[in-house]
This record gives structure tokens, C-alpha cells and sequence, in this order.
């Protein structure tokens, strides 16, 4: 290759160009950088949802031999000792306009607006109801992820805790069934966060474990909200049979 040799003239231009470039360089928002900003996420908050969806254990589905809606007690128990069953206590908290018999418990009436897994509105009429009490953590998938080793005490204060209950449309309901995160989601993607949230309170708090699928899951949901705090509070996790 042959060698570079500057002109006079070249040599003379150099230390100009120098001065040139260190003079923009001085200039106010002017900088150079080596390469692109460093845009990695910072670390996730054990406080977070996401950071204790993380947390829970792995392990495969167990058969669902054994299940039964009994094994959970009778339902809707008055495990807070308020008066009222659980179902009422939700309707009641969960449902605006509300109407309730002379008893002071039963709730005969009221609207879910918004319904949290459509998004719609949603009439509740005693007797004719198009509103269900859904287990955010199904009770089937509990019995299937730990549950069924459970005391009877500990089964019946699942299947009432406040935290794992939420007023929802029927017919999405009956459409999840008893599918966990991996199998089904609200249609109403605003709520999907408060949802998956919602479980991995409910898994932590009662011990469950959750299926690899499954976990998988709630991190996709979880990271698109990374700094939603835990849901906490419910009632203890073990319960009288009244």
C-alpha cells in the first residue's frame, strides 16, 4: 500500500479542522456517543407482581382425581363472622346501586359497571342473575397445585377469601372454567393485569404452585406492568365451617 503523505496545504487545514470539531463539540446539545443508550430494565421490585410471580414454585399439574366443590366446604360460608354469607358480602361490595332484603344481607339487586372481564355492563336481579362470584384461582386448579393437602380449615378459607373472589359476567366466567393463566384470560385486556396480579396473590398467599405453562403466563402479562404491586389482605387462610 502506498504510504499517505499530506500536502503543505493538508497540514495546514489539520489543527483548523481540530479547533472546528472541538468548538461543536462545546456547543450546547451537541455530544457524540460511543453507541446506543443503555435501555436495559432495571431490576424487578419483590414488592411487584411480577416479582413474585418469579417467586412461586414449578411443578407439574396433579390428577384431579379426588375433587369435589365439597371438599371446600359449604358454599359461600360466613367465615368473617359479619352476619352474611360470602356471596352477599361480594355482590354487596362489588356491585353499585345496590338493594338488599330486610335482612340486612341478602342482596336482591344492583349493576357490575364495568364487568372486569368484558368490560360491559352487566344487571344483577336475585333469582334471574347474569352475575357469578368467580375464584380468581379456580378451585379445581387449587386442588390440582397443592390444595389437596390442605386442612379442611385451610380449603374453607380459600374458597371464601375476599382476595380470591371477584363479582364477574356469567357467561365469561363459565367460559373459564377452571383454566389458569396459561388456558384462559379476561377478553377485557385492561383488567389483564389486575387479574393475573390477583392470582399470583392468591398462589403466594395459600402456597400454590403453579405449572411452567403457566407461569410463563403471568410473566408475559406481568412485564407489560412490572411495577403493579402485589394485591394483599383477605381473611386468614384457615376458617371456622359456619
Amino acid at each position: 500500500m502506498t504510504p499517505f503523505h499530506a500536502s503543505p496545504r493538508t497540514r495546514r487545514l489539520l489543527p483548523i479542522a481540530a479547533l472546528t470539531l472541538a468548538s461543536a463539540l462545546a456547543l450546547p446539545g451537541c455530544e457524540i456517543t460511543d453507541g446506543p443508550a443503555d435501555t436495559a430494565p432495571g431490576p424487578v421490585s419483590a414488592n411487584s407482581a411480577l416479582g413474585a410471580a418469579d417467586g412461586l414454585t414449578v411443578k407439574g399439574r396433579a390428577p384431579k382425581t379426588g375433587y369435589e366443590r365439597s371438599a371446600f366446604g359449604s358454599a359461600w360460608l360466613d367465615t368473617d363472622r359479619n352476619g352474611c354469607g360470602t356471596r352477599d358480602d361480594i355482590l354487596a361490595e362489588q356491585l353499585d346501586d345496590v338493594s338488599r332484603d330486610s335482612d340486612g344481607c341478602k342482596v336482591l339487586s344492583g349493576v357490575l359497571d364495568p364487568d372486569p372481564y368484558t368490560g360491559g355492563r352487566v344487571a344483577f336481579v336475585r333469582g334471574r342473575s347474569k352475575v357469578d362470584i368467580d375464584h380468581l384461582v379456580a378451585l379445581s386448579d387449587a386442588w390440582q397445585k397443592g390444595a389437596q393437602k390442605w386442612s379442611d380449615s385451610k380449603r374453607r378459607a380459600f374458597a371464601n377469601d375476599p382476595l380470591n373472589l371477584v363479582a364477574a359476567d356469567s357467561s365469561a366466567n363459565r367460559r373459564k372454567g377452571d383454566g389458569d393463566t396459561a388456558t384462559w384470560l379476561p377478553p377485557n385486556k385492561e383488567y389483564r393485569c389486575t387479574y393475573v396480579a390477583g392470582q399470583v396473590a392468591v398462589k403466594k398467599k395459600y402456597g400454590l404452585w403453579v405449572t411452567a405453562a403457566e407461569k410463563d403466563a403471568m410473566t408475559t402479562v406481568l412485564k407489560s406492568c412490572p411495577d403493579r404491586k402485589l394485591p394483599s389482605g383477605g381473611n386468614p387462610t384457615e376458617a371456622g365451617s359456619r
